[in-house]
């Protein structure tokens, strides 16, 4: 087996269409296009979206290739999201993957779009210090919300999860209630650095000691906002920094007490962060404080690798590879694949 590889990783599970090709655990290329056309909407429409990444994938493909510096000849696996995600959209980069490792006879690896969250700790970027094991995995995103004792690469428990919504469609459906546009978990970040964040109270869900809420926490605002406004219609307009900001603690604070509640089940002092919202400024303040306050380990992922990357894919590809972990070319896309 080779001991000089690249690696090229294919990530379509949702909106984004990316590419990424490692060498030797570094990252040489890490290209993502994303979908405007779901602006228009308030959100992903799965439709569009496999269509935009039948559109995508071969130029952006050839970007990362270009980026890397390398012929596609060079590469020594091909690794692709399998699930979980939208169905349509997994479908294009599962039959991609499938055709061009077939193409250049080289293997097929699949990955487990959340254990790419979970393992882009492991990129090798020059000054992050990698988690040791076991650890605990907060992924929090727009499709999942969940917390898993990290045991090896490859052995992983999901200790709690969401029992409805995820924490990122919390922030961008309170964001729609507000008048943002999509997406707009990071507009309400945004906002809430002016504001007061003990202005509004806001109720957190209750669910079990890890478990997780969030269908309740969005009809709440939802009624809150339909209130002030019949009695002040200017009142999202005065109050928006002091609204993003109450709705901001209140969501943060939730998951840090489900966090706390974890390390106090496990014992286990180290955590690390991974999807989407964990690029939410409030979220990486709160776990950097508890750092010092709580004694933990904390690990934060560069902007990069928060949001879906195709490098996440590329990493777990690369630890697959080593393990001779290949993928039959009979494999299907499953959009409920499980950690």
């Amino acid at each position: 087996m080779q001991t000089n590889t690249y690696i090229l990783g294919i990530e379509s599970s949702c909106d984004d269409t990316a590419a990424a090709v490692i060498h030797n655990n570094k990252i040489c290329s890490n290209v993502v296009a994303t979908q405007k056309i779901h602006e228009a909407y308030g959100g992903v429409v799965p439709e569009l979206a496999s269509r935009a990444h039948q559109q995508n994938i071969v130029p952006v493909i050839h970007q990362a290739l270009r980026e890397a510096n390398i012929d596609k000849k060079q590469l020594s696996a091909i690794a692709f999201t399998r699930g979980p995600g939208l169905m349509g959209s997994l479908l294009v980069g599962t039959s991609f993957a499938k055709s061009l490792a077939m193409g250049l006879n080289i293997p097929l690896i699949e990955v487990n779009h959340m254990q790419g969250h979970i393992l882009a700790h492991f990129i090798d970027d020059g000054d992050n210090e990698k988690p040791n094991f076991p650890f605990l995995a907060m992924t929090i995103s727009g499709g999942h919300t969940q917390i898993v004792k990290v045991s090896s690469h490859f052995e992983m428990e999901v200790i709690g999860e969401t029992i409805d919504d995820a924490v990122g469609e919390a922030f961008d459906k309170s964001a729609k209630i507000l008048g943002l546009p999509y997406p707009g978990g990071p507009l309400i970040d945004k906002y809430a650095q002016t504001g007061d964040p003990k202005r509004f109270p806001f109720t957190k869900p209750k669910v079990g000691p890890m478990d997780f809420s969030f269908s309740g926490l969005k009809t709440a605002v939802l009624y809150f906002v339909q209130r002030e406004v019949k009695n002040n219609p200017n009142f999202i307009e005065e109050n928006l920094e002091d609204i993003c900001a109450s709705l901001q603690y209140t969501i943060v604070s939730y998951l840090m007490d489900k966090i706390k509640n974890a390390v106090k089940h496990t014992g286990i002092k180290e955590i690390a962060i991974g999807g989407g919202v964990s690029a939410n400024s409030g979220i990486r303040k709160a776990l950097r404080e508890a750092e010092s306050k709580y004694n933990w380990k904390t690990h934060i992922p560069k902007f990069e690798y928060c949001t879906d990357n195709a490098a996440m894919i590329a990493i777990v590809g690369e630890l697959k590879y080593k393990e001779q972990s290949f993928t039959n070319l009979n494999v299907s896309a499953n959009a409920r694949m499980k950690i």
